[in-house]
């Protein structure tokens, strides 16, 4: 083991206006691939002060109501007055959604004539998966523990537990870690910050206790917690203008966030309002999974899984795994392990991971607390490890 050394992540809660804007986006794919699973689908979102616009490139069958869906995402994360940052049930909703390009239609599926192992990536672009023993979800301590303080500030939100909380917050959390032979191994938490939107009433005195006693308490283990500990609960002051209100929101400014807390690498695309065949999406996926299933297998404590695309081309132009040193057996033999159990052909991903399904706010559950690391594998389904 060698000398210590200091990693931090964040998170977002499901009221920071980026994440509304993914969650709005996602909740557009669901409500379209409900009604037609072959829509080829590209959304973003943009969302101030009073206002929503999707815009984007959908073809699709199905007749979507955007603007229904629009505020129904707004008023399930909590925007229901202006007084909390947005009001879901008044706000201008604006729609600018056209038909995807024919030219990329014939070239990625045939415009619909191509076989499934034929179908080809929506664009070209790298993609990262990956994977650690430090937790058991096989991902980052740093950023599960800052992604479970978000969550817990809207659960303490939703059940009044702390009815001073407002949806829009952030968390970040720094991890004291030895390196074991590349290994990652945490062992302290060395300092928490929460910064949560609030109420006029409430006091700064309270909302430290709160936090402390009902999200710092309820979600860190002990045993990462010690007298050195540091504690900074909204040090900017005071945070009562929040949501699109406080800060303009964009679909896709959080992809790190979604991914693994700056741990491993990023090919740099978003994953929110993207149909299966976009790899962004189903590439990061797949080589998550790919990731979790060599740690899960103990091929390597910890291992990160790339993966590479060209437009309308089905094969990836690449697949490479490196296990930081950690693994029983070459890199090499590993990546041919992993390649016999895993087809990387974007028509046969969206097939093996069930992507084209979608209910129950499926892809909307997945724009808020990360799309990695979650336990439900009915709704993430990449995170079902494969024996290898």
């Amino acid at each position: 083991m060698g000398e210590t050394f200091l990693f931090t992540s964040e998170s977002v809660n499901e009221g920071h206006p980026d994440k509304l804007a993914d969650q709005i986006s996602d909740g557009v794919l669901d409500a379209i691939l409900k009604e037609d699973p072959d829509a080829k689908v590209a959304c973003e979102t943009a969302t101030k002060t009073g206002m929503v616009m999707v815009f984007g490139e959908i073809t699709t069958k199905a007749n979507v109501d955007y603007e229904k869906v629009v505020r129904q995402v707004c008023r399930d994360v909590g925007f229901i007055s202006d007084d909390v940052g947005l009001d879901g049930n008044t706000c201008r909703v604006l729609v600018e959604l056209h038909d995807q390009s024919p030219e990329i239609g014939q070239g990625v599926h045939g415009l619909g004539t191509k076989k499934l192992e034929d179908i080809g990536a929506g664009d070209q672009g790298h993609m990262f998966g990956y994977a650690t023993d430090e937790t058991p979800e096989f991902m980052p301590l740093t950023h599960v523990i800052a992604t479970q303080l978000g969550y817990r500030l809207t659960e303490v939100r939703k059940n009044g537990t702390c009815p001073w909380v407002r949806p829009d917050g952030k968390t970040q959390v720094t991890c004291e870690y030895k390196n074991d032979g590349g290994a990652m191994v945490p062992t302290r938490v060395h300092t928490i910050l929460i910064s949560t939107q609030h109420d006029e009433t409430v006091t700064n005195e309270k909302i430290a206790e709160d936090l402390m006693n009902e999200v710092v308490k309820k979600v860190v283990p002990a045993k990462y917690l010690d007298d050195n500990t540091i504690y900074h609960f909204n040090p900017s002051g005071r945070f009562t203008i929040g949501g699109p209100h406080g800060d303009a929101g964009l679909t896709g400014r959080k992809i790190i966030i979604d991914t693994y807390g700056g741990w491993g690498a990023h090919g740099g695309g978003a994953f929110s309002g993207k149909d299966p065949t976009k790899v962004d999406r189903s590439g990061a996926y797949i080589a998550r999974q790919a990731a979790k299933s060599i740690v899960a297998a103990k091929l390597a404590r910890r291992c990160i899984v790339q993966v590479s695309y060209a437009i309308g081309v089905p094969e990836p132009l690449s697949v490479h795994v490196d296990t930081y040193g950690t693994g029983v057996k070459p890199d090499a033999e590993i990546l041919a392990q992993m390649k016999a159990a895993f087809d990387f052909r974007p028509g046969l991903i969206g097939k093996s991971l069930n992507l084209k399904f979608s209910a129950n706010k499926r892809y909307q559950q997945t724009a808020a607390y990360g799309h990695f690391g979650r336990s439900d594998y009915e709704v993430f389904t990449w995170e079902k490890p494969i024996p290898l």
